[in-house]
């Protein structure tokens, strides 16, 4: 009972936010050799603890010694992770009425989407069934700013039409990703980062592993169109699936942009 009354608000929200950070740690490193890395770093620091808590002097200094040293090691070892958590942080724009505090559901509000889902949508089928290859970026809360600029700007309101053509294969923009914000088309001809996993199959392209590399980077939704197969890939958080019926896909596309 007197453990319970001498735990404070503060240790609390400490205990969360600690959590918090590990998870997203975890999702940054998930799937990619440096996860083995860290649950051994992980099993490490509770055998630490543990030796410090039995008052084991000699261990607990030696494993202590190994934490301390090995942040230095760590920094060499999670450079591309810290890069990539660094790089997303710094971009994203907490200014938005609907930016990085809307993942908190308390503080959700009843909002109606602006975006045209429908026409990408249809756009990307179109595009399918005449195998025409197309890469779209959907900004969600985290700023494209830094990508946006290698391509050219535009401000087109989303339709059908206008994503068909700049992907048409004779047109000037097709090559390259479209950036669209707020139901506007405002980049095309984007160079996007590529991703360094190697566990993607040999049969998808650039446009797969590009679109893969800004969702690791970002929160930003990623539509991908095959201009080999025709097959349409929705990426998220650097995971993407293969969509064969529209409606499921404007359905998954209206739920993770609301």
């Amino acid at each position: 009972m007197e453990i319970l009354e001498s735990i404070r608000v503060f240790d609390i929200i400490d205990v969360i936010l600690v959590a918090t950070l590990l998870y997203y740690v975890y999702k940054l490193v998930r799937g990619t050799v440096a996860i083995n890395i860290f649950i051994g770093i992980v099993v490490i620091y509770l055998i630490w603890q543990l030796t410090v808590l039995l008052k084991m002097e000699m261990l607990s200094t030696i494993l202590g010694q190994f934490i301390g040293v090995g942040m230095f090691a760590l920094i060499v070892v999670f450079q591309q992770e810290i890069r990539k958590f660094l790089l997303l942080i710094g971009s994203t724009n907490f200014g938005r009425k609907n930016g990085v505090f809307k993942n908190f559901q308390f503080l959700k509000k009843e909002t109606s989407l602006a975006l045209d889902v429908n026409a990408i949508v249809q756009a990307c089928v179109n595009m399918g069934t005449t195998k025409t290859g197309a890469l779209i970026v959907i900004r969600r809360t985290t700023s494209l700013d830094f990508v946006k600029s290698t391509g050219d700007a535009m401000r087109i309101e989303v339709n059908r039409p206008i994503i068909e053509s700049v992907f048409y294969k004779n047109s000037t923009l097709h090559d390259g990703a479209m950036i669209i914000e707020d139901n506007f088309v405002t980049a095309t001809r984007v160079i996007l980062p590529v991703t360094q996993e190697r566990n993607i199959p040999l049969r998808f392209g650039l446009r797969h592993r590009a679109a893969v590399g800004i969702t690791e980077k970002t929160d930003a939704l990623a539509l991908v169109v095959s201009e080999e197969t025709g097959a349409i890939s929705y990426i998220k958080d650097g995971e993407f699936v293969l969509f064969d019926a529209s409606d499921e896909l404007v359905d998954l596309l209206t739920q993770d942009l609301t």
